[in-house]
């Protein structure tokens, strides 16, 4: 369960309270009314708190819990342990993470205290219920919105635009940005420095100036010591709902699409263009100027080097379908086997 010293729970909740917010059904003879005090993972749980399940490779730490109650698939409830309560959801782990949020609605602001050693300018624009932590810079004409935290030692340029609830880590810096609703940017994130252009020659490439922006959505997250350039003279821009993990680097005049989910130290190379509901698997990578459809999955380590179609899935270098790569993995097994 989650160590007290870094989060402070809202509980407790009863199962029926928990049941309203998640929208799932009850089933079980211990009381719904019954409170749990807190959420915890199958192993760790017990009988006062709640968890979850969602695959079937866990049916081991399922079946000997002593959780009290756990969210868990209508397939499942043959195999409960006796005395569990069970919330049942067509997906468990949404459940747990609307829970969870009720349990934890302020991790993020816990996090950071207000301090008068914050440089802010005379013509920052800061919103109501701002906090802006020691060392925290706001330069001229910066936008910050309401309920909004900046953390410490972290830079928010000129003109930078930061909308209501935004929650900036430490070290982080956002320059030649504007930035929707409940962005989320963990720590030493790096957000609108140069794009990588210059002008190739001999013996001097020449630095192109960087002119445009880049455009962050409402709802958006980037992780840890990510990178994304702003654009050369149009924009790089990140659609609503869309989720960066850490040392992602998005270069400069690249799109993506709302809802993508961009994993570990992915790259995505100059003026690409990804659809929306892209999942991209960890180091994969995109070559610049091409075009990746709505809901494609690209398996990790792949290397995009032509335009993909919606709705496919690759894995490989170069990226091909995914069926393809395997069977041809299969058959180079096979052949190599066929040698010995």
């Amino acid at each position: 369960m989650p160590d007290a010293r870094f989060y402070t729970s809202a509980g407790p909740f009863t199962a029926l309270q928990l049941a309203d917010l998640t929208g799932v059904s009850i089933v079980g003879h211990a009381s719904p009314r019954k409170y749990y005090d807190d959420v915890a993972s199958l192993t760790s749980a017990a009988g006062n708190h709640i968890s979850f399940i969602d695959n079937k490779k866990y049916l081991g730490e399922f079946h000997s819990t002593q959780a009290g109650a756990v969210f868990l698939p209508r397939e499942l409830i043959s195999q409960s342990p006796k005395g569990t309560l069970n919330l049942i959801s067509s997906d468990p782990y949404l459940a747990y993470a609307k829970a969870a949020t009720a349990f934890y609605p302020d991790i993020y602001a816990s996090q950071t205290i207000s301090d008068q050693r914050a440089l802010i300018s005379e013509t920052a624009s800061v919103g109501s219920g701002v906090i802006i932590a020691p060392g925290a810079v706001v330069m001229p004409r910066a936008e910050i919105g309401d309920g909004s935290i900046i953390g410490p030692n972290s830079v928010i340029g000129p003109g930078v635009v930061i909308g209501d609830h935004g929650w900036i880590g430490g070290n982080v810096t956002l320059l030649f940005c504007c930035i929707g609703r409940n962005f989320i940017a963990h720590s030493g994130a790096r957000i609108g420095q140069d794009g990588y252009g210059y002008s190739p020659g001999a013996p001097r490439h020449f630095k192109v100036p960087q002119l445009g922006r880049v455009i962050i959505g409402d709802d958006v997250e980037i992780g840890a010591n990510a990178c994304v350039d702003r654009g050369s003279l149009s924009d790089t821009v990140i659609g609503n709902g869309t989720k960066l993990d850490n040392l992602v680097h998005i270069a400069h005049n690249v799109t993506i699409g709302e809802g993508c989910l961009i994993t570990g130290q992915v790259g995505i190379a100059g003026s690409a263009k990804i659809g929306n509901q892209v999942m991209m698997g960890g180091q994969a990578g995109v070559a610049g100027h091409l075009s990746v459809g709505d809901n494609v999955k690209v398996a990790g380590q792949a290397g995009v080097s032509k335009d993909i179609e919606p709705y496919q899935t690759v894995a490989g270098f170069p990226a091909m379908n995914a069926r393809k790569f395997w069977r041809n993995i299969a058959a180079l097994n096979k052949l190599s086997k066929s040698k010995k």
